[in-house]
């Protein structure tokens, strides 16, 4: 079967991205992680690991920390919901800033 016009970069990326990811729940939530939370949190808060249902999410200081703990119930339904399935079950939100975060602020 031939194609009567090029294929678009974005989508021949995108689908490339999709097969090369691992097949974690990490992983998903992490592709859906801004979308999910809004750009605002994703910027302060950035998902690390999950275990067992349990999502644990560094912060860029204790306050996001404590903030994304008082909103995990919202946040957890808004995350199951991109996902399309009920994978997580509970936040576990520190103050433990990425080194991707110490480059942004230079």
């Amino acid at each position: 079967m031939s194609r009567r016009a090029p294929r678009r970069v974005s989508s021949a990326i995108g689908d490339l991205a999709d097969r090369l990811a691992p097949k974690t729940t990490l992983a998903d939530v992490q592709r859906v992680w801004a979308d999910a939370v809004g750009v605002v949190v994703a910027k302060e808060a950035t998902p690390t690991t999950e275990r067992d249902g349990t999502l644990t999410v560094a912060c860029r200081s204790s306050v996001w920390a404590q903030e994304l703990d008082l909103m995990g119930p919202e946040l957890v339904g808004r995350i199951n919901a991109a996902l399309g399935s009920e994978r997580i079950t509970a936040l576990r939100c520190v103050a433990s800033p990425p080194r991707s975060w110490v480059a942004r602020e230079t």
